[in-house]
C-alpha cells in the first residue's frame, strides 16, 4: 500500500513540476514581449529626437543640445532593456531545458518500472528450464518425424560387404566383354584385307544398243550380195 502510495505522491509531484514549469514559461515569454514592445517605443523616441537635433543643429543650438541629451537618456533606458531581456530568454532557455530533462527522466523512469515488472516474474532458472523443455520436445518431434518417415517392412538389413562383391562381379564381367570385342575387331579387318576385290559387273545392254547392232549386220549382208 506504501509503495502505491509513494507512486500517486511521485505522479503527483511530477505533473505539479510540469505545471509550475509550463505557468513559468509563459510568464517568461509574456514579459519578453512586453520588453520588446518597451524596445520599439524607445527606438521611436529616439529616432525623433535624433531627427529634432538634426532640424535644429544650425538654428537653434539649445534645442539641438537637448534633444541629443534625451536621446542619450533613451539610449540608456534601452541598453537596461535588451539586459533585462537578455536575462529572461536565459532564463526561458534553462527552464525549458531542464523541463526536456525532467521528462526524459521520467519516460526512462517509467520504461525502467515497466521492464521491471516485465521481469518480475521470470529468472534465469525459469528461462533455462523453459528452453530445456523446448528442446526436449524438438528432438520428440524429430525423432516422431524420423519413425513416420521410415516405410513400414523396410527393416531388412542388407549385408553392404555382399552388395561391394556383387558391383565388383559385374564390373570384371563388363571388363572382360570388352576385352573380348577388342581380341575380335583386328581378325576381321584382316580378313577383309585378304580377300580379292570383286569385279564390278559389265552393264547390260540397252535395247536401243541392241538395235543399233541387228540394223549394222543387216546392212553388211546386203552388201555382200
Amino acid at each position: 500500500m506504501s509503495s502505491w502510495m509513494n507512486y500517486l505522491t511521485g505522479k503527483r509531484s511530477v505533473a505539479n513540476s510540469r505545471e509550475k514549469a509550463r505557468d513559468a514559461i509563459v510568464d517568461l515569454r509574456q514579459m519578453l514581449i512586453m520588453l520588446e514592445k518597451q524596445e520599439d517605443h524607445l527606438n521611436k523616441k529616439i529616432d525623433a529626437e535624433l531627427q529634432k537635433a538634426r532640424a535644429n543643429a544650425t538654428t537653434n543650438k539649445r534645442v539641438a543640445t537637448a534633444a541629443l541629451r534625451q536621446k542619450k537618456i533613451y539610449e540608456s533606458d534601452l541598453d537596461k532593456l535588451a539586459g533585462r531581456r537578455l536575462t529572461l530568454e536565459t532564463q526561458v532557455n534553462a527552464i525549458e531545458s531542464a523541463n526536456m530533462n525532467m521528462e526524459t527522466m521520467r519516460a526512462m523512469q517509467e520504461g525502467a518500472n515497466v521492464l521491471k515488472s516485465i521481469h518480475g516474474n521470470l529468472d534465469i532458472n525459469r528461462v533455462d528450464a523453459t528452453m530445456d523443455s523446448i528442446r526436449e520436445q524438438m528432438e520428440l518431434t524429430n525423432e516422431i518425424s524420423d519413425a513416420i518417415s521410415n516405410p513400414v517392412g523396410m527393416g531388412t538389413e542388407v549385408d553392404e560387404d555382399e552388395l561391394k562383391a556383387e558391383l565388383e562381379e559385374l564390373e570384371q564381367e563388363q571388363l572382360d566383354e570388352r576385352l573380348a570385342g577388342a581380341t575380335r575387331a583386328p581378325a576381321n579387318r584382316l580378313g577383309t584385307l585378304d580377300a580379292a576385290p570383286s569385279l564390278p559387273a559389265a552393264p547390260a545392254k540397252s535395247a536401243e544398243e541392241s538395235e543399233i547392232e541387228r540394223e549394222l549386220r543387216e546392212l553388211q549382208a546386203e552388201m555382200a550380195m
